[in-house]
Order: structure tokens, then sequence, then C-alpha cells
């Protein structure tokens, strides 16, 4: 289980598989000068609800990597995380598409408990 650390506060564990296709699309949107908002939901034994960052150029990010190897990257988790990214709801993480299949370009909206 890795993490991402924002500004050396609010924090996030993610799966390391997850937290690479991630990192590849914010690394790339930020490279191309676009600032963009992050949300996760928060645990129940943190008290629950969610947190959303606004991410820019100047922002301190850290992916925190449990193993050492780069796992495979799935092109269609890329392109539906590049989605919500560029959507007004910004960033957020959803399930990982079956490898080879066609992106919809629809996504799901998220739900906070």
């Amino acid at each position: 289980m890795g993490k991402f650390i924002y500004e050396g506060g609010p924090k996030i564990e993610i799966e390391d598989r997850a937290l690479s296709h991630l990192q590849l699309v914010m690394t790339a949107k930020l490279r191309r000068g676009e600032a963009f908002v992050f949300t996760w939901g928060e645990d129940v034994s943190i008290g629950g609800g969610r947190t959303t960052v606004w991410i820019h150029a100047g922002s301190s990010l850290i992916f925190k990597y449990h193993g050492s190897r780069q796992p495979a990257i799935n092109r269609n988790w890329i392109e539906a995380l590049a989605y919500t990214a560029n959507a007004p709801t910004g960033l957020y993480l959803v399930h990982e598409p079956a490898e080879g299949s066609t992106p919809t370009g629809r996504i799901d909206i998220p739900t906070y408990a």
C-alpha cells in the first residue's frame, strides 16, 4: 500500500498500482500547466467524509510506494482517470477497466459515504 501526500499534510493510502496510474495522470496535467482538484473519500476510522486538494504547478506532491517495481500500465485506466481530471468534478480514483476494453468516455460520478 503506497501513499499520496499533499503539501506535507493531507495524505491517503492507495494501492501501488492505482497510485502509479494517478501519478501518470497528475504529472501529465502539470507538465501541460493545468491545475485541477483531486478528491478522495476518507476512511470511517478517521471520521469519514472526503478531502479535496487543489493541485497546481507549485504543489508539493509525494508518491510513496511500498514496492520497488513499476506495475504494468493499463492505458484504458489512464484515459478513465484523465477523463475525471478534465471534468468539473476533478480527478478521483475510478475502478480499473478491463485490459483491452474500449473506453466509453462515461465515468460514474463519485459517491461519498
